[in-house]
């Protein structure tokens, strides 16, 4: 399978699972609808964010850097995304 295929196929693969995890965690965490839970940095601090981060080309290069590193078994039960809390927040501020 080409590069370009498996990202597809991965993105694909994360998108289905991530739909499954958003409604369990929205109904659980009390997430408001539109939203998911996610959890950043060392010290995993809960951030919840808009589903329409997703769609943002460099909230996918977070998305493809949490999967090489956790694969599709976070942690904390949620998405865990491996970067700074300080990258993080200026990168979601550069979404709105």
């Amino acid at each position: 399978m080409k590069t370009g295929n498996r990202i597809a196929h991965a993105t694909q693969k994360l998108q289905r699972t991530l739909s499954q995890r958003i409604r369990m965690a929205s109904a659980i965490a009390g997430v408001p609808k539109g939203h998911l839970a996610v959890y950043v940095g060392e010290n995993h601090k809960r951030f919840v964010i808009p589903i329409s981060y997703l769609s943002y080309p460099l909230f996918k290069d977070l998305l493809d850097w949490a999967e090489e590193e956790f694969g599709f078994n976070h942690p904390m039960g949620g998405l865990t995304i491996p970067c700074t809390e300080d990258y993080f927040i200026s990168l979601t501020s550069s979404l709105h």
